[in-house]
């Protein structure tokens, strides 16, 4: 059965019916789709098309989410992988991919597995054989490991708990307005899979760095964030660089998890906007 919703399915069909070429954006857990579109805006105003879809059974906007929080529960990372791969083989071309924290690590995925043409991972999530693990990243994903039972729960972060992980590098004031604005409960099932991907062989937090289809690769990494410090996105773009196919990473200046969303989003999005004119 489908995953792709009816709202979706208007956004692949109104990308194909455009002629342009594709931008599809991945958010991560505690954000939806809505938390790209001023940096769809900038692309289509740059000649792109673009889509966001959501996860599977995300709802449209956070104030649903923040009523109904258990429709986040139990979403895995190949469910999701496979929710994008859907979408994306309905393009008639294929897509550059931009994906934010598990939303970078769902596009590292998507590059592994060929379907995407040009990728951009924004402060991504860890996958297998990515090793540092710094107290900062313990520490924010201590929100939902630290209680098991958060395995199969939908789980919110308190502000103090997103201060920390996404909004450290603003001012407090601006942390509030972005809390009150993008942030919904999140799936605790990735950030277990994710924190046991280097003990199990099956894990899903895994990705393809080998494929000679992965394409051109931008790791981009907020020198602020808690959340996936520059440890951990710098040994991720390590064990991208083996690729025959271009492999990049940047680091913006004193920015955090929030470097998506926050009042720095342009500088990042232009960043990811002339990775993906130059490859694509």
């Amino acid at each position: 059965m489908t995953s792709i919703t009816a709202h979706d399915q208007r956004e692949i069909d109104r990308a194909n019916a455009s002629g342009l070429t594709p931008i599809v954006f991945v958010h991560g857990l505690w954000l939806l789709s809505s938390s790209w579109d001023r940096w769809r805006e900038l692309f289509e105003e740059n000649g792109y098309t673009t889509l966001a879809p959501g996860w599977p059974d995300d709802p449209e906007t956070v104030a649903e989410a923040n009523h109904d929080p258990k429709v986040f529960a139990k979403k895995r990372i190949k469910q999701v992988t496979d929710h994008y791969v859907e979408a994306i083989r309905q393009l008639t071309t294929k897509p550059a991919v931009i994906g934010h924290s598990f939303g970078g690590l769902i596009a590292q995925r998507l590059a592994g597995l060929g379907v995407a043409a040009v990728t951009v991972a924004i402060d991504p999530a860890p996958f297998r054989g990515v090793l540092p693990l710094p107290l900062s990243a313990l520490r924010s994903a201590s929100a939902v490991i630290g209680n098991p039972a958060n395995y199969t729960r939908a789980v919110p972060l308190t502000f103090e708990q997103f201060r920390f992980g996404f909004a450290n590098a603003v001012s407090r004031s601006e942390a509030r307005e972005l809390y009150e604005t993008f942030a919904v409960p999140a799936s605790g099932v990735p950030l277990f899979q994710a924190a046991t991907a280097n003990l199990n062989p099956w894990t899903e937090a895994k990705v393809d760095t080998t494929n000679p289809a992965r394409g051109p690769l931008l790791i981009v990494s907020g020198e602020k964030d808690n959340t996936v410090p520059w440890a951990i996105a710098n040994a991720s773009y390590k064990r991208q660089k083996r690729n025959p196919a271009v492999t990049e990473i940047k680091e913006i200046p004193n920015r955090g998890h929030s470097l998506t969303i926050d009042h720095g989003w342009k500088e990042v999005a232009d960043t990811a906007l002339a990775f993906v004119k130059q490859h694509f």
